[in-house]
């Protein structure tokens, strides 16, 4: 019988990274992503001599945005015009905003609220409720019996009790990471494969 699998994505855990690593600006295919990774997964799971094929359920896709960048508002319409539509995904976005910033200074033991050269106040955006939001749903669906594989994209340390206690439950959490990022998590994780090997193929043409 097919073990069913769920893809949970953290989107700019991934996103950056991919930025960073693949040359030339070249852009990730979204809709080719379920297919590469759950062909990983399986690979995996051969490794260990696991017979049963993969099945995949559901990609879900986690991402925050600030509603004040205009940038972020566009990539918001990008995730539920398009990513949303595709097959298998489901995206959740969660709203990021600025905060004021400052920082201390060592030397001269002030803190500063203002940029020394435009004197534009010193802001912070913090993404808040993407992790929460994928433990939840790691913890809610396994417990529902919702997959038998979860092929979790994040380096987040913070991600380790939940794999845990997923695992306990007999469920396999399989992390794709960007090696050597995550080690922690991986670690953790029944198994783990890294996304540098198979970012040609994620390429969009």
């Amino acid at each position: 019988m097919a073990y069913r699998v769920r893809l949970f994505a953290d989107f700019w855990n991934y996103q950056l990274q991919w930025n960073d690593r693949v040359a030339g600006h070249q852009s990730c295919d979204w809709r080719r992503l379920p297919e590469a990774f759950v062909r990983s997964a399986q690979q995996q799971l051969a490794t260990a001599g696991v017979d049963e094929p993969l099945r995949l359920e559901e990609t879900r896709v986690y991402a925050s945005y600030n509603p004040s960048s205009p940038g972020d508002t566009a990539l918001r319409g990008w995730f539920h015009n398009f990513l949303d539509r595709q097959p298998s995904f489901r995206v959740f976005t969660m709203e990021r905003k600025d905060k004021p910033a400052h920082m201390y200074c060592r030397s001269c033991q002030h803190n500063i609220a203002t940029c020394p050269n435009c004197g534009s106040a010193l802001t912070r955006s913090r993404e808040k409720g993407v992790d929460t939001a994928i433990v939840t749903d790691l913890l809610s669906l396994a417990w529902e019996d919702a997959y038998d594989v979860a092929i979790l994209i994040s380096s987040d340390a913070d991600m380790i009790p939940a794999v845990q206690r997923v695992q306990e439950k007999g469920l396999k959490v399989i992390n794709a990471m960007w090696a050597p990022l995550g080690s922690d998590l991986a670690r953790e994780c029944w198994a783990s494969f890294d996304i540098n090997g198979i970012c040609d193929s994620l390429i969009r043409r």
